[in-house]
């Protein structure tokens, strides 16, 4: 048993605070991992706010990277100093999915059997089953995914969550390629991410949308051919003319991607994309969100795919030592994503400053 630094959520909506943590030793398939670096995700402002449920206290974090200090007994993928990134699709190997080779839809996930908890002993949930804004952190070795050691781990870290949502909505779910024509809406990390992903691919036009014009300038950087402000502009009439200019007889685009996770920018994507074309939908909603007064006869009359992107569809084993070695390469800008290194004890400003759209993301570094 270690003691350690962690944030912790101990109530809804309060805010996060700086504790002392015990951390047990690795069981059977476990291994503790020494964080260097841990993304400030709004999926842990989620949790603090008591949007994913109410297994208070949460340790929060779980975008991170560190190197893997201990294992247990039978961990045979990682061992004591590997460099890795940490994921919450630790796959099963015995669900469905994962026995007809669908790796990537795993639903049945493993996390570390023994509980982390505060020094009088009240069990954490950690947050995806990580932890990570802690010196350490216990897991499920499947969780960890070894990466090239040189990688910065503030950048490496963010695979392990939103920028491979991102990433994977537009390449793993919505089949980016060349010759198809993306627009995304919504230009947060996540969405931003998605941009990179399409252009990575190879896509033509890509299309950012947004009410913020820092954000479209961001996603600019990152591979946006066309931008627009959806506060000014009708996006959906404008991605059809867009699209229309580069393809003859597009009536939208190929691959429409929602990164905000609301319904009237779900309802924008459904209609702006071609016939025949795919929406993904990788903006998070909340359980009482719903599409209203959406014809069945359009879905029926326009074809094509609506999906939803869990994780962008990926496998860490197979995506994140790929995406390293782009970014190693200089084909992917992950340091493009680390808008401000932080301590610890600054991310409940952090969780501040996502509110006013001021950063792509904050990392924690330890």
């Amino acid at each position: 048993m270690q003691q350690v630094k962690a944030v912790v959520a101990m109530s809804k909506g309060a805010p996060v605070e700086v504790v002392t943590i015990n951390v047990p030793a690795p069981g059977p398939g476990e291994a503790l991992v020494r964080v260097q670096a841990c993304g400030v995700c709004h999926t842990d402002l989620h949790y603090r706010e008591g949007g994913i449920n109410d297994e208070f206290p949460f340790l929060l974090g779980h975008e991170a990277a560190g190197i893997v200090e201990s294992v247990g007994a039978d961990v045979t993928n990682v061992a004591p100093g590997d460099f890795v990134v940490l994921n919450w699709r630790a796959v099963c190997g015995e669900c469905r999915a994962c026995k007809r080779g669908d790796l990537q839809y795993c639903f049945n996930t493993h996390n570390a059997t023994q509980k982390m908890t505060l020094e009088d002993g009240t069990e954490l949930s950690p947050a995806l089953g990580i932890g990570a804004f802690a010196e350490k952190t216990l897991v499920a070795a499947g969780q960890c995914t070894k990466v090239d050691p040189t990688a910065r781990p503030a950048a490496a870290g963010l695979l392990g969550c939103g920028v491979m949502a991102g990433i994977g909505a537009a390449i793993n779910t919505g089949g980016a390629t060349r010759g198809k024509s993306v627009a995304v809406i919504g230009c947060g990390g996540v969405g931003i991410a998605a941009v990179a992903g399409s252009a990575l691919a190879g896509a033509n036009p890509i299309i950012a949308i947004d009410i913020d014009a820092k954000k479209l300038e961001a996603a600019t950087r990152m591979g946006a051919t066309h931008t627009i402000d959806s506060s000014a502009t009708d996006p959906i009439a404008e991605v059809k003319r867009i699209a229309g200019e580069f393809y003859e007889g597009a009536e939208g685009a190929d691959i429409v991607i929602e990164a905000v996770g609301r319904p009237e920018t779900w309802r924008q994507a459904f209609y702006a994309r071609d016939l025949a074309g795919t929406v993904v939908l990788v903006g998070v909603p909340t359980p009482d969100m719903k599409v209203p007064d959406l014809p069945l006869i359009d879905v029926f009359g326009r074809g094509g795919a609506l999906k939803s992107s869990w994780y962008g569809d990926c496998l860490p084993s197979r995506d994140f030592p790929l995406l390293i070695d782009l970014y190693q390469q200089g084909r992917l800008d992950l340091d493009a994503f680390v808008t401000e290194e932080i301590g610890i004890g600054e991310v409940e400003q952090a969780f501040e400053r996502m509110h006013h759209g001021d950063v792509l993301r904050s990392v924690v570094v330890l």
